[in-house]
């Protein structure tokens, strides 16, 4: 098959959705398939539309065996302040194309509408990243091929009706675009149910989930972790690995890590990846408050290297992800692929891949005391740290293993792309039982 991929990101920088759609655009590869990626030159999420922010070269390259695209991106000050009121305009692919947040590109855009290559599907990634998806519908309609998505939703907390992620991941014009995918790929039971709600039919919606492969993220050296980053040999470390921001949750850890110092708990947190203005903040407030406590107990070590990432998780005792916003929740799998426990918000993909006091704990989502508490179980309970860490990593042998979720992907696409007719679409599920609507 030939494949175009559309994300709005690619490695090397990092992120979930461009590292799963690296590892999935490397198993194409692997299959026989030709996969080209379009992506933008962003590195920083703020390079999608800051000006000052850092930006990779742009141009084609070829990459693990994948043609990867890279376009420049149209960057000026007050550019999110421009899009704004254009977005409001009531038509549902202008509003996908000038959300603020967009990464924008012409020279994309152009190529989509007449690119050379035929292809036999289009696949695109991720919400709520609208522009380089509608480029994906746009080279899908011009070649009359399907349109797949896998859109990551970010929930929230299921507690509150209001909640400020879930409303920016489902707005009136992503759930457009979601119904205007020919299959679309979920994660979670939750993510399939908010699927369903945004109108998309059951028939083409696949329940996929991601796996783990324990090669890429175990073997890292405890000690030499600990000496790297300063951290005492017997002390209980909390690690933290996203971007460092308040949707992920990194705010929520230093307050609920500032109360258990306060009641002498003495927990040190390993905070990895780039930071995030919102937790910059946060970082700024507490090193002016707990200067001794934060030389002594807390390593913001910024974003990590393959090998780094194996002795981070080597090093540490307990996962922590207080996240408001993933839609699984990778990171989870590589801790418990090195018998770690986890501990998080109930919230998002993440209730739907911890088990609660059987291979990690779950809080209620923005409950810092809660947090906190939980934290402490697991500071003073080594056995029951090994315990929840260890049944984690039993599920990787039979619940997330990658070959399976991609052999998913992969199959379902074929199946669809090989019976696909523009004029009267045929769902996954039709072509795998044989039915044809009418």
């Amino acid at each position: 098959m030939r494949i175009a991929h559309f994300i709005q990101r690619y490695p090397p920088v990092l992120g979930g959705a461009e590292a799963y759609f690296a590892r999935l655009s490397r198993f194409h590869a692997e299959q026989g398939d030709d996969v080209t990626i379009f992506t933008t030159d962003a590195q920083s999420l703020e390079a999608l539309w800051s000006p000052t922010a850092s930006h990779v070269a742009s141009g084609v390259t070829r990459e693990d065996g994948v043609c990867v695209r890279r376009y420049p991106l149209w960057r000026m000050r007050g550019r999110r302040w421009l899009l704004k009121p254009l977005s409001l305009i009531p038509n549902r692919l202008w509003q996908c194309l000038t959300l603020p947040c967009n990464p924008i590109s012409l020279a994309m855009w152009q190529d989509a509408g007449a690119f050379p290559t035929r292809f036999d599907a289009v696949h695109a990634s991720a919400f709520p990243y609208a522009f380089p998806i509608v480029c994906a519908r746009r080279l899908a309609r011009s070649q009359a091929i399907p349109f797949f998505l896998t859109p990551f939703l970010h929930l929230g907390d299921p507690t509150d009706p209001h909640d400020p992620i879930r409303r920016a991941y489902s707005i009136p014009a992503l759930r457009w675009l979601l119904r205007e995918a020919d299959g679309v790929f979920v994660q979670t039971p939750s993510e399939r149910a908010a699927a369903l709600a945004s109108g998309v039919a059951e028939s083409r919606v696949t329940l996929q989930g991601l796996g783990v492969s324990p090669t890429d993220c175990v073997g890292g050296d405890r000690s030499l972790a600990r000496k790297r980053w300063n951290l005492p040999v017997g002390a209980l470390v909390i690690g933290h690995l996203a971007n460092l921001s308040w949707e992920k949750g990194t705010n929520d850890l230093l307050q609920a890590a500032e109360s258990l110092w306060a009641n002498g708990t003495p927990v040190h947190l390993l905070l990895a990846g780039p930071m995030m203005p919102n937790f910059e903040r946060a970082w700024r407030s507490l090193q002016q408050r707990q200067p001794d406590a934060v030389r002594r107990f807390v390593r913001v070590v910024g974003p990590l290297s393959e090998e780094e990432k194996r002795d981070f998780f080597a090093g540490i005792d307990v996962f922590a992800l207080p996240s408001r916003c993933d839609s699984f929740g990778l990171v989870l799998l590589e801790a418990w692929a090195n018998g770690v426990p986890n501990v998080a918000y109930r919230a998002g993909g993440v209730a739907d891949v911890i088990r609660h006091d059987r291979d990690g704990l779950f809080v209620p989502c923005g409950d810092i005391a809660s947090f906190a508490n939980a934290l402490r179980q697991l500071h003073d309970d080594s056995r029951r740290r090994m315990q929840l860490g260890s049944a984690g990593r039993e599920r990787l042998a039979t619940d997330f293993v990658w070959q399976e979720k991609l052999n998913l992907v992969r199959e379902t696409i074929g199946s669809v792309s090989g019976a696909f007719r523009p004029c009267g679409r045929i769902s996954a599920r039709e072509v795998l039982h044989g039915v044809e609507r009418k």
